[in-house]
């Protein structure tokens, strides 16, 4: 039986760090986590499809990988990150500029700046399933097909390491700026699991400053803060927002925020609530005279940080003038 589209991936739990044993049962091999998409290619006889984490038909803003998919030499199915490299690293704005494009505004992005599947796993090889074999079994056929050849650019093996060291250094933000964003954990005998989060995911984390600018919710119990810098032509910024405060933060918070002036520079201006949900964010702007400490996953575009960070605490040791400088444009 031959798999066919939409096809759940299986998923990663977060976690904040490795697990301290990493001999136990299911959690063996670490592979890095690539800035991209989620990908599943069906390279099979008379069909190719790039399908998204979600079920959708990435195939026409991709031409190279399916062409080089239709020219495989054996039918399969591969999991894998879609990724695009540019300025000297995975960039996740040229990918997504890429995916927008289609037909020949596709084929022309295509030549300009080529897509890779990084891939790290496969579903079926020669008209076999292998979603129940274990995952060193599918591992080690991964790599048969590139020591073949089978497998080549545009496609490329995933790194995996079963070494502690190593899973350490891919955490380093150095490996961040890179593009990539972590790990994730895999068990050597777990069966491939659409849909399931059995795996786990820990990405690579660093500190940083920002002003606050405003807030969700009320001055007296403020929900989440959004973070800001200057920009180098005097423009204030959103970079960030934090997952939501504990109580303590709230009430600690609540006694520090001063309310914003008529000039602040965002009286009147609406920003998309973004971060997984839509329409307007709601938001109380406060006087951006507040530096604070946030800890954040490494992906960032152009200065925004596209996930939610942690708030770690107020620095009342830093003023304006120590906040980074955000890249104009954003």
């Amino acid at each position: 039986m031959t798999l066919s589209p939409p096809i759940q991936p299986m998923l990663a739990e977060a976690r904040r760090e490795l697990p301290r044993d990493l001999a136990l049962p299911g959690y063996l091999v670490a592979e890095q986590k690539p800035d991209g998409f989620r990908a599943v290619l069906f390279a099979q006889t008379g069909r190719v499809m790039l399908q998204s984490r979600n079920g959708a038909n990435m195939t026409p803003a991709f031409p190279e990988i399916a062409s080089a998919a239709a020219a495989l030499e054996e039918d399969l199915v591969l999991d894998g990150e879609l990724v695009v490299p540019y300025g000297g690293r995975l960039h996740f704005g040229q990918l997504q500029n890429r995916a927008r494009r289609h037909g020949r505004g596709a084929v022309a992005a295509a030549a300009e700046h080529p897509a890779y599947l990084i891939v790290f796993d496969v579903l079926e090889a020669a008209g076999v399933e292998l979603l129940d074999r274990p995952y060193w079994e599918r591992r080690a056929l991964l790599e048969d097909l590139f020591a073949r050849e089978v497998l080549a650019g545009p496609f490329t093996l995933c790194p995996a390491t079963t070494d502690r060291a190593t899973m350490l250094d891919w955490l380093d933000p150095a490996w961040g700026a890179a593009g990539i964003e972590g790990v994730v954990l895999k068990g050597s005998e777990q069966k491939y699991l659409p849909g399931k989060r059995a795996w786990l995911k820990v990405r690579s984390r660093v500190t940083a400053e920002a002003l606050v600018g405003g807030v969700t919710g009320r001055l007296a119990a403020p929900a989440s803060l959004l973070l800001a810098r200057y920009d180098d032509s005097g423009r204030l910024r959103l970079i960030a927002r934090t997952a939501p405060l504990a109580a303590a933060v709230r009430r600690d918070l609540a006694g520090r925020l001063h309310p914003a002036g008529p000039d602040h520079p965002w009286r009147g201006r609406r920003f998309s609530a973004g971060w997984a949900t839509g329409g307007d964010l709601q938001y109380q702007p406060v006087a951006p005279d507040l530096v604070a400490e946030f800890l954040a996953d490494t992906a960032v575009d152009e200065g925004i940080y596209r996930h939610p960070v942690r708030f770690v605490r107020l620095r009342d040791d830093l003023g304006v003038g120590d906040v980074p400088v955000s890249p104009r444009g954003v």
